[in-house]
């Protein structure tokens, strides 16, 4: 059996339509979910949709948990049957400890895996924007660039992808660190949408505002600064709101000069920290 030059895996927070993980091969590694003493593997054994439902029923009982190294020792055994070498890429360091799983899966694995070569990318984003890196390292592998190439090719995406979102309430958002608890409570007895934005591998919010409405137009604002007139690649997410994703992407659509452009269901993972409702845009520029 002829082996691939490169095989990619990659953690669920990339929000990679299912797909696409087929097309291009993608062995994803699940970080973990635990409710009321039970635990679900996120997109494995629980939906998006479900995740958020059991959040709005208890946020105090959802906690979640990045996955065991041993996850990804089972993921890179795997691909190195059929790969020469594994590029495995991870949402940013900065608000998890799934990189530092990677990177230990790598050592254990570094004597029984002697002819495999692993490379461990930190994409310093997360989901949508994580998942345009893994697939511009996918689409190189398929291409049949080497892991140099492939790795480049990721890199390369990394450094110009953006992702900005609106949340449906601030309730949550004190989990990150951004919002301190306190001002998460008056935001919501207030009502107000945080509009935030990713930046050196964390959240940042930008402003907040009183309509979901003025949110998303400050979505598509800040998306046309940064793009112009040229061709972009985009991901829509929302948080178990499909219908107002779709018209999100409709509009994106009718707005933009898409190369491609993609709904997905923002990952529960991030989640956690957004709440249901949650809208984004990740997106990057060709050339």
């Amino acid at each position: 059996m002829t082996l691939d030059k490169v095989g990619i895996v990659t953690d669920s927070i990339g929000c990679i339509p299912r797909e696409m993980v087929d097309r291009y091969g993608i062995e994803i590694v699940s970080p973990n979910i635990f409710f009321n003493g039970s635990v679900y593997r996120d997109w494995v054994d629980i939906t998006p949709s479900e995740a958020y439902q059991l959040l709005e029923k208890d946020p105090d009982r959802f906690t979640t948990s990045a996955p065991p190294p041993e996850a990804f020792v089972e993921a890179y055994r795997k691909v190195s049957k059929r790969a020469v070498s594994i590029l495995c890429i991870t949402l940013s360091s900065k608000v998890s400890t799934v990189h530092s799983a990677a990177l230990a899966a790598k050592e254990q694995v570094k004597d029984e895996l002697v002819d495999t070569n692993i490379v461990v990318l930190d994409s310093q984003t997360c989901t949508g924007a994580e998942g345009f890196v893994v697939l511009a390292g996918a689409r190189a592998s398929k291409d049949g660039c080497d892991i140099v190439e492939a790795l480049r090719a990721a890199e390369q995406v990394r450094e110009k992808v953006d992702l900005v979102f609106v949340l449906e309430t601030i309730r949550h958002a004190y989990r990150t660190g951004r919002v301190p608890k306190i001002a998460s409570q008056i935001g919501a007895w207030l009502s107000v949408k945080p509009v935030l934005a990713w930046r050196d591998g964390v959240a940042h919010l930008r402003c907040m505002t009183r309509s979901k409405e003025r949110g998303v137009d400050l979505l598509l604002e800040a998306m046309h600064k940064a793009v112009g007139d040229k061709p972009v690649h985009v991901a829509v997410h929302h948080a178990d709101a499909v219908e107002e994703g779709q018209r999100l992407k409709e509009r994106v659509q009718g707005e933009f000069d898409c190369v491609e452009v993609w709904l997905t269901e923002f990952s529960p993972i991030m989640g956690y920290s957004t709440g249901r409702g949650t809208l984004g845009l990740a997106f990057y520029t060709e050339g």
